[in-house]
């Protein structure tokens, strides 16, 4: 027997209750690219709702009119994604509550120096069965240690939080070249692979690995480590140096990770969140770039001001992370065991000049960063 017009309505009304509506807290460069991977797929997907919304940090551009409001007319980020259609499907929304209500995906993608005071401001705002993931890179210290973007908002909004990392320059994302993401989980597979899928488009090919704490870590530090390559592009230093700071890099990455967290995996250093990832950000993206400014005006014009000018609004993240590092570095004692990092901090601050750091990161560590971490944590 046929069902009757009520039984076919609440079947349809029942359906649309469980599927997942998704909601993108950031709509910076990255942030715009990411809600447009999202909005392709969800309206190809019958688990999702097809309308994306996008937090927007309200501005008033040149023009005189409101960010949010042109977005929407044109379906653009005519200041941070110009030229690039975002799917009909997005929605740019300056009021961050309305903006999260509904929502049982959460998407952070934001500076992360902004995360606390926006976390604090979503508390008691959102559903109890929201889900989130973060494509921050950086990290809070606080007094009792480094505080990871994901346990920032599990600690203060009570959710869980997975992770996305990747060599993923956004500008090339937009225009859809081919790359690779990594979707870190602590337990639950399913819930990394619903994230896979809202991310995964034919261009962008994303893995999901049980290793928040080593996803997060490997997207955090690889922009300390292209702040040091842009210093040998300004210096001009050539090929054969920057692979040395890559490799010196990537070994203060993994030592540095394994010694905060102990279930850091290897494997996790060859995925895409790891080596790819630092390769990308070392030969291009906005840290790599500025620095090599800030080195060839022989560091004496401050990253501030090459920011403001170079990046129309973007921030840089490898300055501040270098200094979060070297606070828990000198903290813990651990300076000497990482001359690459704590070069990185003491040049972007003005105490070292540019040349120091192939100076100070040809040092080799006393100990073997590489093997029996546990005794140094």
């Amino acid at each position: 027997m046929a069902p009757t017009a009520s039984e076919t309505n609440f079947s349809d009304d029942d359906e649309q209750l469980h599927k997942s509506k998704v909601t993108v807290v950031g709509s910076g460069n990255w942030g715009s690219v990411a809600a447009k991977l999202i909005a392709s797929n969800t309206l190809k997907l019958s688990s999702f709702h097809d309308e994306v919304r996008m937090w927007v940090y309200e501005e008033i551009l040149p023009i005189g009119e409101k960010l949010s409001e042109v977005i929407n007319r044109n379906n653009e980020n005519v200041k941070y994604l110009p030229g690039i259609k975002l799917g009909k499907n997005v929605v740019a929304d300056p009021d961050l509550e309305n903006a999260v209500k509904d929502a049982t995906m959460l998407v952070f993608v934001t500076p992360h120096q902004f995360m606390e005071g926006i976390c604090k401001r979503l508390a008691g705002k959102i559903r109890v069965d929201v889900e989130a993931i973060s494509l921050i890179k950086g990290m809070e210290v606080k007094m009792e240690g480094p505080c990871m973007i994901s346990t920032l908002i599990t600690d203060l909004l009570g959710i869980n939080c997975c992770v996305l990392m990747g060599a993923n320059i956004a500008n090339e994302i937009a225009v859809e070249k081919f790359s690779e993401a990594t979707v870190g989980y602590r337990e639950n597979r399913d819930v990394a692979e619903r994230w896979v899928r809202l991310f995964s488009t034919p261009y962008f090919m994303v893995s999901a690995v049980q290793d928040v704490e080593g996803v997060e870590l490997c997207g955090t530090l690889k922009n300390i480590v292209a702040i040091a390559a842009g210093f040998v592009d300004g210096l001009e230093m050539g090929n054969n140096t920057k692979a040395a700071i890559m490799r010196i890099g990537l070994r203060e990455m993994k030592a540095f990770s394994k010694l905060l967290f102990s279930s850091v995996r290897d494997s996790t250093f060859f995925e895409s969140c790891g080596v790819a990832d630092l390769i990308t950000t070392c030969l291009g993206g906005r840290n790599r770039k500025v620095a090599d400014a800030f080195a060839r005006n022989g560091g004496k014009r401050s990253f501030d001001e090459l920011e403001a000018e170079m990046l129309q609004g973007q921030k840089l993240q490898g300055v501040s992370t270098a200094r979060e590092v070297y606070e828990v570095l000198s903290h813990r004692g651990w300076l000497e065991l990482f001359p690459l990092f704590t070069a990185v901090h003491e040049i972007s601050s003005g105490r070292l000049p540019p040349s120091a750091i192939v100076e100070y990161s040809e040092h080799t560590p006393r100990l073997n960063l590489l093997e029996g971490s546990a005794q140094y944590c």
